[in-house]
């Protein structure tokens, strides 16, 4: 048999062609991708737009009073550079802010950022192959383009606020704003505030706002469940701070009290998936332990449990620790109202039955988008928008990729994190991933990738099975559903966190479409001249038997494996 004439490419299999890599987003995504890219994926040329002013993502953005993180912070945090010294062990927002800023300091991830630039928009450009994305300093005002390889989104779940659309809003003379707007020189002391919207900056904001309000109207239309803890670590949060004493961060200095101490604490987030499970005893214990909680903290006014306690079961809707939320409701200066809201006038807001209440201001806690789409159009030619691509619900490839989008990849996108785990260690083992993929890419100088059709029609086929025996998929309104009761889940990973990073550990390369720099198309043209960098220079005989170690030191798990010891 003749094979085709295959002429050798004059180069090193390890001497690999530049990799221009856009990240977009500099919250906690942003920010990891920024460490661990560089370090993973040696000479890749990586670039971070962020449209705000500095990295933190929500922590940047969100500045409303009570707004704190609903999980420990000793859990909240980064798996490679701990801070042992948090002040709470419930961190309020500015200091889990100035944590991950250190973090890209440390790290140098902002010689990669692009601040204040917003992406308008990207194309693929087939011609090229890469992405050309439209993008707006928002100093100047000014657009320029700029092309890339690989883009990367790092967005966030819940990337653009919105106010709700309620008639007459616009004659309204108060102030009005959304939570994740807050406006620093609002002060709400003394005056009368309307909060809408019972999700989690609603419950931060209403115990906040009623202890300096005059009055508080909260209207809230939604049941929800409360939960004193997400792993039942401690005592849960509580209203006020829970400051660590001297002698505990003293004790939290030594790296292994440190450890051990995070490992147990942590340990215990994995440990909870058995309560996304229909009718299964966990999630019946949760409800009965929710139910008697609730009711105790609404002793004071009983009547409003039949509007707070929910019908569907616990972890149908994201759990949200509330202390004081419920406390609050109960006092004399907070009125809660579950009657729909029919306008706004110029003086406050008119409910279904007519009543109008009048406020001084109105804080908007109505959330943000919940169908997880970028807010600016992706398009490839001949195929069209993602925006069109996931309607009416995202689909990817394992929460990373879309098929027909080459060299698109999402960090945290739909079904791209584990329940029972903890975000921060999501976000590495998905950049993990993602860098072990770019890596190939660079290495065996591809040129286009993206998942095959039928792998991405098998994980959504698996995903809707297994989502089918869980509660995210009863009658409850939820970002992890696009707010569509009953509807397609693509909020979660289809198993536990942990089932999520065994999955990543070993990528599916034969469920991808490869195409190749080659002129030829031959997939092992990479292969070069047959040589090493190594040996074609003038390194030392050394240099290349770098997989020698000290016997004692091996571990065969993992030998001739590192591939970084070449």
């Amino acid at each position: 048999m003749e094979y085709a004439e295959v002429p050798l490419e004059d180069h090193a299999i390890d001497e690999t062609p530049d990799l221009k890599v856009a990240v977009i987003g500099a919250g906690i995504s942003g920010i990891v991708a920024g460490v661990l890219l560089p370090i993973k994926v040696p000479g890749i040329d990586l670039t971070i737009f962020e449209k705000n002013a500095d990295v933190g993502g929500t922590w940047f953005e969100n500045i409303y009073p009570g707004i704190r993180c609903d999980i420990p912070a000793h859990v909240y945090q980064s798996t490679f550079e701990p801070n042992t010294q948090w002040t709470e062990e419930y961190a309020q927002g500015p200091e889990i802010r100035d944590y991950w800023q250190r973090v890209a300091n440390k790290y140098q991830v902002y010689k990669y950022l692009s601040l204040q630039t917003k992406v308008i928009a990207a194309e693929w450009k087939p011609q090229s192959s890469q992405w050309t994305l439209d993008l707006e300093d928002l100093r100047t005002g000014t657009r320029h383009e700029d092309q890339f390889d690989v883009v990367i989104t790092a967005i966030g779940r819940f990337n653009a606020w919105k106010l709700p659309d309620y008639p007459g809003m616009e004659t309204y003379a108060g102030h009005l704003c959304h939570a994740s707007n807050w406006n620093a020189s609002f002060n709400p002391e003394g005056k009368s505030v309307a909060v809408i919207g019972n999700g989690a900056s609603g419950i931060q904001l209403v115990p906040a706002l009623q202890k300096i309000a005059k009055h508080l109207d909260h209207y809230a239309r939604s049941p929800t469940w409360i939960a004193g803890s997400f792993a039942g670590e401690g005592e849960g949060r509580k209203l006020e701070p829970i400051y660590f004493s001297e002698e505990q961060l003293k004790t939290l200095e030594d790296p292994d009290a440190y450890l051990k101490f995070r490992t147990e604490l942590e340990a215990r987030f994995y440990k909870n998936f058995g309560g996304v499970f229909r009718e299964s005893e966990s999630n019946k214990t949760l409800r009965q332990r929710f139910s008697a909680d609730m009711k105790n903290r609404l002793k004071a006014k009983p009547e409003l449990l039949d509007h707070i306690l929910p019908d569907f079961a616990p972890n149908c809707r994201r759990l949200t620790p509330g202390p004081g939320y419920l406390e609050a409701l109960t006092e004399d200066n907070v009125t809660f109202i579950a009657t729909p809201i029919e306008r706004f006038t110029k003086d406050g807001i008119v409910t279904t039955d007519g009543r109008e209440r009048k406020v001084d201001a109105v804080i908007c806690c109505t959330g943000a988008n919940r169908d997880m789409l970028p807010p600016f159009p992706i398009s490839v030619p001949d195929v069209g928008t993602l925006q069109d691509a996931w309607k009416p619900d995202p689909y990817t490839y394992l929460g990373t990729a879309t098929p027909s989008f080459p060299n698109l990849l999402f960090i945290q996108g739909p079904n791209g994190t584990g329940h029972s785990s903890t975000v921060p260690s999501q976000v590495e083992t998905q950049t993990t991933y993602i860098a072990q993929l770019l890596r190939k890419v660079k290495e065996q100088r591809i040129r286009t990738f993206s998942p095959l059709k039928e792998a991405a029609d098998d994980f959504m086929a698996y995903s809707d099975a297994f989502f089918a025996r869980t509660v995210w998929t009863e009658n409850c309104s939820s970002w992890a559903n696009s707010g569509r009761p009953g509807g397609r889940v693509h909020g979660h990973w289809p198993g536990s966190g942990s089932h999520l990073n065994v999955v990543r550990r070993s990528p599916r390369w034969e469920d991808w479409a490869w195409t190749y720099r080659s002129r030829t198309g031959n997939r092992f043209a990479y292969f070069g001249n047959g040589w090493t960098s190594k040996e074609m220079g003038s390194s030392e005989a050394p240099a290349l038997v770098q997989y020698l170690q000290r016997p004692d030191t091996i571990d065969l798990r993992t030998y001739h494996e590192e591939w970084y010891r070449l």
